[in-house]
This record gives C-alpha cells, structure tokens and sequence, in this order.
C-alpha cells in the first residue's frame, strides 16, 4: 500500500461492531470507513476555523453602512 501507514488503534468492543455494520452497509472495509470519517471530521474542523477567522476579522472591521450596496442588485434572482 503506496502512501498508507498501518496504525494501531484502541477501541470500544461495541463501537467496532458499529464501524463493521456501517462498512458491510457501504461496501467498504474498517480502514475505509475510518479513513473516510476521519477526513470528513478534519475537513468540518477546517471549515470550522475558517468561520471563526471569518468571524473574528468581521469583529475587527465591522461592515459599515453602504459598504456593500454596490451588489445588492447582483444578490437578486431573476424571475
């Protein structure tokens, strides 16, 4: 397997049986299901930083009035 590393992982007895259910239903293996959860959780995390960044710039330099009336018409669906 180029570009994979075998870990060893902990886990409870019940949880296992739930990751092998979850596999059978996907047709995917333990490691397939556990690296797909794994990248949707690191990209959630992700996407959660990026909204606190974009949170705290908007806390620094609020909008101010009329800053971005220029779109509004852009912000419009036609009917």
């Amino acid at each position: 397997m180029p570009g994979m590393k075998t870990v060893q992982m902990t886990l409870d007895e019940d949880l296992v049986a739930q990751v092998d259910r979850a596999a059978r239903k996907l047709g995917t293996t333990r490691s397939g299901l556990t690296r797909r959860a794994l990248r949707e959780t690191l990209k959630r995390l992700a996407t959660r930083e990026l909204e606190r960044a974009h949170r705290r710039g908007y806390q620094r330099r609020p909008v101010r009035r009329g800053e971005f009336d220029a779109w509004e018409s852009e912000q419009v669906w036609p009917e």
